[in-house]
């Protein structure tokens, strides 16, 4: 089999023109590519050298935008399904870590742009107002279909209209992506349906409560036994601090008033589900999953990352007092994105908070330890 990019059997004429078939630049449509940077200072008095950089650049985070949001869409489909078999989890993990990869080298060309210093950017920047990389549709679309909530956005960052209020279409595109199950939505129902976390069934969580309360007991038991004072004291005060936290999981209104003040994201079952596969992650049924789980808090990590990384480069090339292009309050805006309540999988970055070790982790059944590749194996749902 030929390559079409790299030799192969010509098809060519005896004029060199293709008898069939597209070229390599006629396939990328690279005539359009490659003519789309427009150097505005170049038509306004003068040409800015590093402006053609600075648009490339981010021509490249938007066609690597488009790439993502391609994966989350597809990603979003594999979890609607009611039971997903192990051939569309190999699937999602796969889809995910190609995010992963890409998420990786858009923070990489960062230190590209860089290169570029303040008063070169400063030669071109007049020119750009009020344009801003605080329009990036496909940006707001992936936070969007990622999972960010409205309520959870900075106030400047909830208007819509002022951002984009001379496209209409973008924010007919933005209310459209809020009225969508994000992954985030999606991926709690998944957690909610994790086997084992039924009560008739193998009820993990009431054989979870159980060894906490004997693993603190033995906590208590051994602290007592500390013949200092002042160290018995700190470990005693250290085991009941450790129970409140075991009480705000183990207690349904507890949690709920947490989501409600915006430090839990997942559903009560949700959590559940995803300490039961954090726990058993070395079990074959509860690998892959744990894949996902992993997989998702690094995408979370990654574009905090992202804005941290911005936001550095922001502040580098306009300092902190300075208006952004788009209207925005420049550096003091992004660095206000840089906190948890940007974060979508916020639970799974605190699922630590909940260990035990793992000699009083409940032992897992027989019925649910069964490999995917087994043929009498239930799918994962």
């Amino acid at each position: 089999m030929s390559c079409p990019f790299n030799g192969g059997p010509s098809r060519l004429g005896g004029d060199d023109l293709p008898e069939e078939g597209m070229m390599y630049g006629e396939y990328l449509m690279l005539d359009k590519v490659l003519n789309a940077q427009r150097l505005v200072s170049e038509t306004t008095g003068g040409k800015v050298h590093d402006e053609h950089l600075f648009i490339i650049t981010h021509q490249a985070y938007e066609l690597w935008f488009k790439q993502i949001l391609y994966e989350f869409d597809s990603i979003r489909d594999l979890f609607k399904a009611d039971c997903i078999e192990e051939s569309r989890t190999l699937e999602i993990v796969k889809r995910l870590n190609r995010i992963v990869l890409i998420l990786k080298l858009l923070n990489e060309q960062i230190p590209i742009l860089e290169t570029m210093t303040p008063l070169d950017f400063m030669e071109f920047r007049m020119h750009l107002a009020p344009a801003s990389g605080f329009q990036s549709l496909q940006f707001r679309l992936m936070e969007n279909k990622l999972g960010v909530k409205m309520e959870h956005r900075v106030k400047y960052n909830q208007n819509y209209s002022v951002v984009f209020g001379q496209d209409p279409t973008a924010v007919e595109k933005i209310m459209e992506s809020h009225k969508e199950s994000s992954l985030l939505d999606l991926v709690q129902k998944w957690l909610e349906r994790t086997p084992g976390l039924e009560e008739d069934g193998f009820n993990f969580w009431g054989k979870f409560k159980e060894s906490v309360d004997k693993f603190l007991e033995h906590e208590h038991e051994e602290a007592m036994k500390e013949p200092d004072l002042s160290r018995r004291n700190y470990r005693l005060m250290d085991i009941e601090m450790r129970r409140g936290v075991y009480n705000s999981i183990f207690d349904s209104a507890s949690h709920e008033a947490l989501v409600m003040r915006g430090d839990r994201r997942f559903s009560h079952k949700a959590l559940q589900g995803a300490i039961m596969i954090t726990f058993y992650r070395d079990e074959p049924r509860f690998s892959q999953p744990h894949q996902i789980l992993v997989l998702l808090t690094d995408i979370d990590s990654l574009i905090t990352k992202w804005r941290y990384n911005h936001v550095t480069m922001v502040q580098r090339m306009l300092g902190s007092q300075q208006l952004g292009t788009g209207g925005s309050s420049g550096y003091q805006y992004l660095r206000s994105t840089l906190s948890d309540r940007y974060k979508v999988f916020l639970d799974l970055f605190n699922l630590s908070t909940f260990l035990i070790p793992r000699h009083w982790i409940p032992p897992l059944d027989t019925k649910l330890n069964w490999s995917f590749n087994a043929p009498s194996a239930p799918s994962l749902k």
